[in-house]
């Protein structure tokens, strides 16, 4: 207290120490933030891989040929649309496979990811 005035405040060494702590808790739940986000990315890939592929078979028992486009598929009430790849953020990346058998018309018998990128289980997602 100087001529009877009081100093209310923070000294610059509390500043640092609460910027300190502040600091190491962000270290510690920012990879834990970032893992989270991968793994519902994953999550909603599998559940579209999925629909897609029912969408597919549902298809071919319907017409007998397998869909040309991904956007029959959505033609044709199977779809509402095609969905988003969750991991390259894009409609376009979709991997189109073509039917091994010569059995029915059409170009698309399964669909995988456009990502080369590496899974948390230690797949490649293109290969889901």
């Amino acid at each position: 207290m100087r001529n009877g005035i009081v100093n209310h405040g923070f000294t610059l060494i509390e500043i640092l120490v609460v910027l300190t702590i502040i600091g190491v808790l962000l270290s510690l739940v920012t990879p834990r933030y970032f893992d989270s986000i991968d793994r519902s990315k994953e999550t909603v890939l599998r559940h579209d891989l999925q629909v897609m592929r029912n969408a597919i078979d549902h298809y071919v028992s319907d017409r007998n040929a397998y869909p040309d486009a991904l956007e029959d598929l959505v033609e044709a009430h199977y779809l509402r649309a095609v969905p988003v790849d969750p991991i390259t953020d894009r409609k376009d990346t979709w991997i189109l496979v073509a039917p091994e058998d010569a059995f029915y018309e059409g170009n698309i018998a399964d669909v995988h990811s456009g990502s080369e990128q590496m899974a948390s289980d230690g797949s490649l997602y293109v290969e889901w």
